[in-house]
């Protein structure tokens, strides 16, 4: 416990140092006289019954669930540490509020001044109050202490949300005033960040002029998507489509600054409409996370690593796994060691939410667990980085990890022609020297397609996913192959670790809901949980299919260069930009 070794006065700070002399004969009583033992030891008596009795109740309550005993049946022991643990929390509660206290009451009295803390008896104070808790106890030069300033407060009288905008951001500038505290002070979200948005614009001397302030709901921001918010970005959104998939339409929305990427996949979506649409598949649906945990030899990680994979522990684990949540379903264990570290790779359903934060309670839980049976153990981190989480790793490559999903499509000869402006063998050609050897040449890890992360990026970003999971989530292998003679094209893309959720993080922010909506998969699915976060995985495959096709043909056809250089530097040519556009991609003019 930190003890505050500046000297203490019984005076009132406003007062005349002379009065001094009388009124420090006459000290105030103290909280701690009413203790029948030195407030030192008492205070580590308590301390020491508090932690004590919460170590002894966890270790109980860790014994219960390992045997399924319901918590609520307490013997006497347990109940005796409940009523150790409450009755030393009231105590330290109440001895942590007597400096607030004291201030308090300083400032309400005319004679009343901050109280002596010392733990000695009233005959042992002489003219010079005595800090308490420190090492060496002398006399002091008797100071006159300047109360700190009500908190969060500006002018006397006034508290912060009173002040105009402009003074609150001044102090914050200088200090007086913490940004981050804004939001719980202000209680209005929208101008915390107006008036941070203003502070910041004061600190850097540049203005934040065309960073949009309103038009966003701040309280659906807070505690969850961003923090010391000054605005937010405004990213146009396109739609491609209709993109027929499993026989089902969806018009894609994608949220992107990069010209000709919405169109191009408008185009690759018109190709496979066509032809008759795409068919995906589900592969694996589980989310991953990674522990490490260390020994003192490899010999007993060895010993770890034999009973997470013994399949007669499975059972037992995975009950303790899915206490967690109600959707949280344990599939596998597989551990890696390197020496005596271990690292414990745990795969789970998460319903219609992405998952991570669900599958590391129930990785905690675990881990709660294999301490009681492996006492030895040593919890480095409950992310080992063999997750792996935002990083192309082999290991998402290899076994997946979200949503694996593969998706295909036959094209006609025809339509290839016709829409794509090239021919089958053109394609073939182009995506095994490109996608395949070139990548491969390259070193790719996961990397064997044209611009996945293009169409997976901006598809997140409509729909409020994380942006940075967009690496592993664009793992991706692009076949083509020619079908029926070489007359017809198979396409497929195979993506094996597409991390999306229809709820929780940004989907519930207005404009991300919306797009969640038009794709008819907001929210949970309540019939069959799982099912509108595995459709929008599909719809992200079947969406990276289009791309590719049109990305491809594009190259094949000697377009892409002419495309961009015209379409994207048009943009103050709104009837140019749109003639390039209908003359790349084959569209009828308007009448």
């Amino acid at each position: 416990m930190k003890t505050d070794c500046r000297t203490r006065t019984s005076v009132s700070p406003r007062r005349p140092q002379q009065q001094l002399k009388t009124q420090r004969d006459w000290p105030k009583p103290l909280p701690s006289d009413a203790l029948p033992l030195p407030v030192s030891l008492t205070n580590r008596i308590f301390m020491v019954l508090f932690f004590s009795a919460s170590y002894y109740l966890m270790r109980r309550w860790r014994d219960k669930i390992t045997t399924s005993t319901p918590l609520h049946m307490l013997n006497l022991g347990e109940i005796a540490a409940l009523i150790a643990q409450l009755a030393s929390f009231i105590y330290l509660i109440g001895f942590f509020g007597i400096d607030y206290v004291q201030t308090y009451i300083s400032k309400s009295g005319d004679d009343a001044g901050p109280w002596d803390l010392d733990d000695d008896d009233h005959a042992s104070r002489g003219n010079i109050p005595r800090s308490r808790g420190c090492s060496n106890r002398k006399a002091q030069t008797p100071t006159i202490p300047t109360p700190p300033p009500p908190p969060m407060q500006l002018l006397s009288g006034k508290t912060l949300g009173e002040h105009t905008d402009e003074d609150i951001a001044s102090a914050i500038r200088e200090g007086a005033v913490p940004s981050y505290s804004l939001e719980a002070v202000l209680v209005d979200c929208g101008r915390a960040a107006s008036v941070r948005q203003r502070a910041v614009e004061l600190a850097t001397g540049r203005s934040l002029e065309g960073l949009p302030i309103t038009g966003i709901d701040y309280a659906s921001i807070l505690g969850q998507c961003c923090e010391m918010v000054v605005g937010y970005v405004q990213i146009p959104v396109g739609v491609a489509g209709p993109l027929l998939l499993d026989g089902f339409e969806f018009t894609v929305p994608m949220a992107t600054t990069e010209g000709c990427l919405v169109a191009s996949t408008n185009r690759g979506c018109k190709a496979i409409y066509q032809s008759g649409g795409a068919t995906s598949t589900l592969l694996k649906d589980s989310m991953t996370r990674a522990p490490v945990v260390r020994f003192a030899t490899a010999k007993r990680a060895a010993e770890l690593k034999f009973y997470l994979e013994d399949a007669n522990n499975f059972e037992n684990l995975s009950v303790i796994f899915n206490r967690t949540s109600r959707f949280a379903r344990l599939q596998d264990m597989f551990c890696a060691l390197a020496g005596r570290n271990a690292y414990l790779r745990f795969t789970s359903s998460t319903g219609d939410a992405m998952g991570m934060n669900m599958v590391s309670k129930g990785v905690q839980n675990v881990l709660s667990y294999l301490k009681h049976v492996f006492p030895d153990m040593e919890s480095i981190s409950i992310s080992g980085n063999f997750c792996a989480d935002k990083k192309a790793t082999a290991v998402n490559w290899v076994e997946g990890r979200g949503k694996s999903v593969v998706c295909e499509a036959v094209l006609k000869g025809e339509i290839i022609s016709k829409v794509l402006k090239t021919s089958v063998s053109a394609l073939a050609e182009l995506n095994m020297v490109k996608n395949l050897a070139g990548s491969a040449l390259a070193g790719s890890l996961g990397g064997f397609n044209a611009h996945a992360s293009n169409i997976v990026s901006a598809i997140f970003i409509a729909t409020g996913q994380d942006p940075a999971q967009n690496v592993e989530s664009s793992h991706c292998i692009t076949m083509m192959e020619p079908v029926n003679g070489g007359q017809d094209l198979h396409v497929s893309v195979t993506m094996p670790s597409i991390e999306v959720g229809t709820v929780g993080g940004g989907t519930q922010l207005a404009s991300q809901a919306a797009c969640l909506n038009l794709l008819g998969v907001k929210g949970a699915n309540l019939e069959s949980p799982g099912r509108n976060s595995q459709t929008l995985a599909r719809i992200v495959a079947g969406s990276v299919l289009a791309g590719e096709i049109s990305l491809m043909s594009a190259l094949a056809a000697g377009q892409l260069v002419k495309s961009h250089m015209k379409y994207n530097r048009s943009s103050q040519n709104v009837a140019a930009a749109s003639e390039i556009y209908l003359l790349v991609y084959n569209l009828p003019h308007s009448p």
